[in-house]
């Protein structure tokens, strides 16, 4: 059976080109936490660049979570002599759909899945369609909320400039102005009829006059998704506070990940013990007075 445009766009999009050391990195993530997929995202897709820290998403076997999700890690894998770093995602991929679908109060799910994103492993072909079914889910669910939260009338790039500036607004974000505008830039193909195919697929009439768009909600239609937004617009702060504050004890590799930031970004060594390296958040200010000791070492040096 031929997929309708919106899955066939899907499936294009995430069958997209990675590179080799991603996917092998990809692959040891999903061998350690007995995965069903794991997505790849981010600037680092955008760029092929393996510099910095790599983003991914770790979907794994089990029943829809309850609580917070997902749990976020730091790992590294060494490969022909260089290491490679990323922050890691992991939640079941029964929440992720739930997620993305737009029937949790959460809106980080669609909202960053809706934008450019790889299949970098899969366990299997079921796999990979769950993870197709879903974010094909995250686009209809944006554009829903882009129907009823942007203009009247306008392009495709005006409703997910609007969209994507209520994201910001409802999550504990600090995005300098215009910067939904550079995701639009980087993602010009992946967002080049996008809008269409979701109103389409998600059952929103709409007119077309040349570039301009304009979706035909009622007015009953449009107040029903207002409504939902205001209420995920609330609760998206809090969510977000909730989810550091258990970050802050959870991170997995916290402590190296701090030390190679501050390493990075002032090319001082921080030391890192096994103590450090287990209790980051107790060990937090030990870290930073080392490493001001030490940048003024090196400045006398």
């Amino acid at each position: 059976m031929t997929p309708d445009p919106l899955t066939a766009r899907i499936e294009t999009a995430l069958a997209a080109d990675v590179r080799p050391e991603v996917r092998a990195f990809a692959e040891k993530l999903a061998r350690q936490a007995d995965a069903r997929a794991v997505l790849f995202y981010g600037s680092n897709l955008r760029s092929g660049s393996l510099d910095g820290v790599l983003d991914f998403y770790v979907l794994t076997w089990g029943a829809r979570e309850k609580g917070l999700w997902p749990r976020v890690g730091y790992h590294e894998l060494e490969m022909d002599g260089q290491v490679l770093r990323a922050k890691v995602a992991e939640m079941r991929l029964a929440t992720f759909a739930h997620a993305a679908s737009g029937q949790h109060l959460d809106t980080t799910i669609w909202a960053r899945f809706v934008q450019p994103c790889a299949l970098a492993w899969t366990v299997d072909e079921p796999a990979r369609d769950a993870v197709v079914s879903a974010v094909r889910a995250a686009a209809i669910t944006a554009s829903r909320f882009a129907a009823a939260l942007g203009p009247d009338a306008g392009t495709e790039s005006d409703y997910w400039g609007a969209l994507f500036r209520a994201t910001y607004k409802a999550e504990l974000r600090v995005e300098k102005p215009g910067r939904e505008q550079q995701i639009l830039t980087f993602g010009a193909g992946h967002f080049d009829g996008l809008m269409r195919d979701a109103w389409s697929a998600g059952g929103i009439p709409f007119s077309v006059d040349g570039e301009t768009l304009r979706p035909k909600l009622t007015e009953r239609g449009r107040q029903r998704i207002l409504t939902r937004w205001s209420r995920r617009r609330r609760l998206g702060k809090p969510l977000n506070v909730l989810r550091l504050l258990r970050a802050a004890t959870t991170f997995a590799g916290g402590a190296r990940y701090l030390a190679w930031k501050v390493e990075r970004h002032t090319g001082v060594a921080v030391p890192l013990t096994p103590f450090r390296e287990k209790h980051p958040l107790i060990s937090s200010p030990v870290l930073v007075a080392s490493y001001l000791r030490a940048k003024s070492r090196a400045k006398k040096g």
